[in-house]
């Protein structure tokens, strides 16, 4: 007796091959199937199938302790139990499942949550004071301190803000090395830190330098790495970090575990999460760690920095955002948007479809594959509401949509929704902004 595959339901998203502790399932042509000889019925697979495809036949209550999982399998159930694994098989205290879950790499153990600091070019990359806020809550769910990461040259001026933002303990590396930011000496500071103190959890925003140094860090420690997170979360009962993401083009939410490696790491989207309350003075423990590399130890060199002036490289960062769709018909039409957004002072977006069609750039596309945005004002022209675009500007603070069609899904987001068309509405909103403005009485 094995588990049970109903094919016509399965989607192929392969959390039951992840899951599995024996290694019997696997994704053959996109479907799940099972090799009897491995199965071990222990059910772990049909916890967490999302579309109920896996089954587990009745069978007697001590068949799994009696059979041996065969070759090819990662443990013997023969073997006497960890006290540890019985008392997370019998239930018992979290903090019990806790300690059988950290000592993952030859015994040691790994606690803490850090967040890395994006520092570069003078400025402080705001989604890192974002994920002091999640990571505060992270921590308190594991018992752990929270700590900050900054690497750089000349940093001192970063320190008291992440304290303000809530890190009890900063590591610091200052060095004229790390004065630009390079992959590979970068790379090298934050994993020499994490080798030393072995924390549990890392988290850093999912910017250009976040997506490009935390696969180099992920892969000289040799763990795991989910990256584009919009979710962070604790399992309240083996303590391990739950980091959701969109995946199949936002289709569904994927939830990944990284259950035998440590640390645990994560890149997160700027914006998606709240910023923490600064607390002026908060003060807690400064440790300044040596870099031991000199610039004749790395390949790359920094030629010249050249700073951008365009408006939507920093669209995340936006307090007022203007985003065209489809809707508007056409690239001319473009024009109605750009003057309402000159009045209000906002930055221009658009949708994937805008962005596709031509009539935008892509760093101006906000959405799942553009950039996710959460400013105070956010005015939608013309856009539909597909589920990939909702998930980038949902968190806005004050949504206004304008659109022709009353069923559009954008509509059920909005804290306003104007019905119309937009060829009207539009410019008589240009009209009246810029009326108040010139009258001093516009908030």
């Amino acid at each position: 007796m094995t588990v049970a595959i109903d094919k016509s339901k399965c989607i192929g998203c392969g959390a039951c091959v992840v899951e599995c502790p024996v290694e019997a399932l696997d994704l053959v042509d996109g479907l799940v199937v099972v090799d009897p000889a491995k199965c071990i019925d222990c059910g772990k697979c049909v916890k967490v199938c999302p579309t109920d495809t896996l089954s587990l036949p009745d069978k007697p209550a001590s068949r799994s302790e009696n059979r041996d999982p065969g070759a090819g399998s990662k443990f013997d159930l023969k073997e006497p139990l960890p006290e540890s694994v019985k008392d997370y098989a019998q239930g018992n205290e979290k903090k019990t499942i806790r300690s059988q879950v950290t000592p993952v790499a030859g015994g040691d153990v790994w606690s803490g949550v850090w967040v890395i600091i994006e520092y570069s070019n003078g400025k402080v990359a705001p989604v890192s004071w974002e994920l002091l806020g999640e990571g505060r809550k992270l921590a308190d769910a594991i018992g752990c301190e929270l700590c900050g990461v900054v690497t750089g040259h000349q940093v001192d001026a970063v320190i008291p803000e992440a304290f303000a933002y809530g890190a009890e303990k900063i590591y610091v590396i200052d060095h004229p090395v790390l004065k630009d930011y390079r992959t590979e000496p970068y790379a090298e500071a934050i994993t020499g830190l994490v080798k030393k103190y072995q924390p549990e959890i890392i988290l850093m925003g999912a910017t250009s330098m976040g997506r490009d140094v935390f696969p180099a860090v992920a892969t000289k420690v040799q763990t795991g790495l989910t990256a584009d997170c919009t979710v962070l979360g604790i399992d309240p009962e083996t303590k391990l970090l739950q980091q959701t993401r969109p995946a199949f083009g936002g289709n569904i939410m994927a939830t990944i575990l990284c259950r035998t490696r440590r640390p645990q790491m994560s890149t997160v989207r700027p914006r998606v999460m709240a910023m923490p309350e600064r607390v002026e003075g908060r003060q807690g423990e400064l440790i300044h760690e040596e870099f031991g590399f000199n610039e004749s130890d790395f390949r790359t060199k920094i030629l010249e920095f050249i700073p951008s002036d365009a408006k939507s490289a920093f669209l995340d960062k936006a307090e007022i955002i203007v985003a065209v769709g489809l809707g508007i018909g056409a690239k001319r039409n473009i024009a109605l948007a750009e003057e309402l957004a000159d009045v209000l002072g906002a930055t221009l977006a658009g949708s994937r479809g805008a962005v596709e069609a031509g009539w935008l750039n892509h760093d101006q596309q906000v959405g799942q594959s553009g950039v996710t945005v959460r400013p105070k004002v956010y005015i939608a022209i013309g856009i539909s509401g597909a589920i990939q675009h909702l998930v980038g500007m949902e968190t806005s603070d004050f949504i206004i949509a304008i659109n022709n069609d009353p069923e559009a899904s954008i509509l059920r987001v909005a804290n306003y929704g104007i019905v119309g068309d937009l060829f009207q509405i539009v410019p008589a909103m240009t009209a009246e902004f810029k009326k108040r403005l010139q009258h001093g009485v516009a908030n």
